[in-house]
């Protein structure tokens, strides 16, 4: 199949990227229309399959949301559009869109490393909340919440090391109380990348690199740049002394 008309290129070749990959041209031009807003100044692609992935090649390319259209999880089909996804965009998250909130489905994908699953039922600001969430290297999987922390899952069987993570990070969704530009700086500082660096990877000026870190440092009540990091460490692992003011 070949790509919508709605490749939309922004600025330069550095310019953070989220692809939308999906058949149903309403939805991707719902998700566009909502994130042009929610991520002023990123460049969005909408593709109608992963066949014209190659028409991103090149960008920096932060998340990839592809919609699993009532597949099953671990059908050929997608298995196919996740190995297609790995082999161009190898460091990209990918989300998927469904329109069931099944939490089976949602461990299942939780398990082949799937960072997100958005269900067509989510409010919207749940819905971004999550968005703010995998851009800043979490995990969101609001399906799991209930039955993870039970302690089992539908068929009585303990959770499995990974579902125990996910347990954790998902009661701590404070951290989606970072702005999207915040959440891309601290994808930057959580690789190691000095204030100079990080200003050129996204097109701001050094001051806006260091006003957006101390806000961070603000929310994260942490003194600098390292301790922002072991915050966030810390929330990921479930800690509980990182509440952002």
């Amino acid at each position: 199949m070949s790509d919508s008309s709605g490749a939309r290129r922004r600025v330069g070749r550095n310019t953070p990227t989220v692809i939308i990959i999906g058949n149903s041209t309403l939805a991707r031009t719902a998700g566009v229309k909502l994130l042009e807003r929610e991520l002023a100044g990123w460049n969005l692609i909408d593709l109608v399959s992963t066949e014209s992935l190659d028409r991103a090649l090149g960008t920096e390319v932060r998340l990839i949301a592809l919609d699993l259209a009532g597949r099953a999880v671990e059908s050929a089909s997608l298995r196919e559009d996740l190995a297609a996804i790995a082999a161009r965009f190898p460091d990209a998250p990918i989300t998927l869109l469904s329109g069931t909130d099944d939490a089976i489905i949602a461990r299942q994908a939780l398990k082949m490393g799937i960072r997100g699953f958005f269900s067509t039922s989510l409010a919207v600001d749940i819905a971004l909340a999550g968005l703010r969430l995998v851009l800043a290297g979490g995990t969101f999987f609001p399906q799991l919440l209930g039955t993870v922390a039970n302690g089992s899952n539908e068929h009585g069987h303990a959770r499995n090391e990974a579902e125990r993570r996910l347990d954790d990070r998902t009661q701590y969704l404070a951290i989606a109380d970072f702005t999207p530009r915040e959440a891309d700086i601290l994808a930057e500082l959580q690789s190691g990348c000095s204030n100079k660096v990080i200003a050129g990877k996204l097109n701001l000026s050094g001051h806006t690199v260091k006003m957006h870190l101390q806000h961070i440092m603000r929310k994260l009540q942490a003194q600098n740049r390292t301790e922002v990091v072991a915050r966030l460490i810390q929330r990921a692992a479930g800690g509980h002394d990182a509440s952002p003011t």
